[in-house]
């Protein structure tokens, strides 16, 4: 296993990279997913890689759609590369740990996000016009505030650069289909209030998400990270109070600290200080072990 900012499959089909996420085409049917080290903010790919953060997003991802299969089937194949076609197996140093085989399917024009707590962009939404993507809400919350219940915020999904835009609900169930709209949000709020309920058991809250969903044929399935710390605002259950800011295991710590650099949050990003890279990784190492119990050893 080894830090990987970009993979490189010869052999093998590239159809895209994202921001995190190199994507290959190994049939017509099945793609492989390498969750890099690269680390974005403020949709702008940074020049300094998290090291291992794609394996704790690549298990933690594993780890909730196999807890949430019952709500909703997703794209997942194989995890372990023994079960990938043999033809990746030269290349098991830069998916061991990383990488999962899924079926390929074609992803909706929507990211599908849950607020259950005030902050963020929502906040920042709600203090200028008392609404948050359509939702009218009561007036007087304060930051990091509890919703009930929680919100259904829709969002377009922007292309490497470019900025993802939050849209109202009519809007999104202008884009897919008001029947395909319903469905999406259902199966986001439950996963999301299902989540809550077995993190807050941790000690932790799971303050936001947001959820990706694709189509092959008409079957609905989830798709991409599911509940990570790239996904979610994940803050602990003690200390937490309304009224400011919460403390975080997820790289809301790393857009903190590029917010107060003075970066104007376009390409380039800045060069990360070592102490940064090193507290960064560390919250999402401890994000992983207080959802699953368990600690990742790492290189």
């Amino acid at each position: 296993m080894k830090i990987l900012t970009q993979s490189s499959l010869p052999d093998v089909k590239l159809l895209s990279r994202g921001k995190v996420r190199d994507i290959y085409e190994v049939s017509a049917d099945t793609l492989l997913i390498v969750t890099t080290d690269r680390m974005s903010a403020f949709d702008v790919v940074l020049p300094d890689p998290i090291p291992y953060k794609g394996v704790v997003l690549n298990k933690i991802t594993l780890f909730w759609m196999d807890r949430m299969s019952a709500v909703v089937s997703n794209h997942l194949l194989a995890a372990d590369i023994a079960d990938f076609p043999k033809a990746l197996h030269p290349y098991a140093d830069q998916l061991e740990g990383r990488s999962v085989l899924v079926r390929k399917a074609a992803p909706l024009p929507v990211e599908c996000i849950v607020r259950g707590y005030i902050t963020g962009s929502g906040w920042k939404d709600y203090q200028d016009t008392g609404m948050v993507c359509g939702h009218r809400l009561p007036g007087g919350l304060q930051e990091s505030q509890e919703l009930i219940p929680p919100l259904f915020t829709p969002s377009t999904k922007a292309e490497v650069g470019e900025h993802d835009e939050n849209i109202s609900v009519a809007k999104a169930a202008e884009l897919l289909g008001q029947e395909r709209f319903a469905a999406v949000e259902r199966i986001s709020l439950d996963i999301y209030s299902q989540a809550r309920e077995y993190a807050k058991g941790l000690g932790l809250i799971i303050a936001d998400t947001k959820f990706e969903f694709g189509l092959v044929g008409d079957e609905l399935l989830l798709i991409d990270e599911v509940l990570t710390p790239d996904s979610s605002r994940f803050w602990p259950q003690e200390g937490y109070a309304p009224g400011r800011s919460q403390p975080s295991f997820d790289k809301q710590y790393l857009r903190d600290w590029l917010t107060k650099s003075g970066w104007n949050k376009k390409t380039p990003g800045p060069n990360l200080p070592p102490d940064v890279v090193e507290q960064t990784r560390d919250r999402y190492l401890d994000a992983y072990a207080m959802l699953t119990g368990q600690r990742l050893e790492l290189p």
